[in-house]
């Protein structure tokens, strides 16, 4: 009776599998272990959008970390649930964070979404 492999071993099987640069696979690993540690390391199967959702609301607005850099988060929990998981995240409803769509902390400290660069 073999034991499947822990998670991010099965991670790093699929991305070699397809061939992904090392850089991808080092960027994936550490985005899917911040989101594991995020949400105080429960299984990535327990896990649903408004998890995904809160992460990538984490990042923006307490990290302060720019569109791209979200965006590669959220390509690396696609490949998460997608590639390593079977679930699909289309059914999440989570859409790509555009850049010219800037998110900051308002003093008030309510978040707002604006699409004027100035800000």
């Amino acid at each position: 009776m073999s034991a499947q492999p822990r998670l991010l071993d099965q991670v790093r099987n699929v991305i070699r599998l397809k061939h992904y640069s090392i850089r991808t696979e080092k960027s994936y690993i550490s985005w899917i272990k911040q989101y594991i540690k995020f949400h105080s390391l429960r299984h990535p199967n327990l896990l649903d959008a408004t998890h995904v959702e809160s992460f990538l609301s984490h990042l923006a607005v307490d990290r302060h970390v720019s569109a791209s850099t979200q965006n590669q988060a959220l390509n690396a929990l696609v490949f998460l649930y997608k590639q390593v998981l079977n679930i699909k995240l289309e059914e999440f409803g989570i859409n790509r964070v555009r850049s010219d769509f800037i998110l900051f902390r308002m003093s008030c400290g309510h978040n707002k979404v604006s699409s004027d660069p100035t800000y």
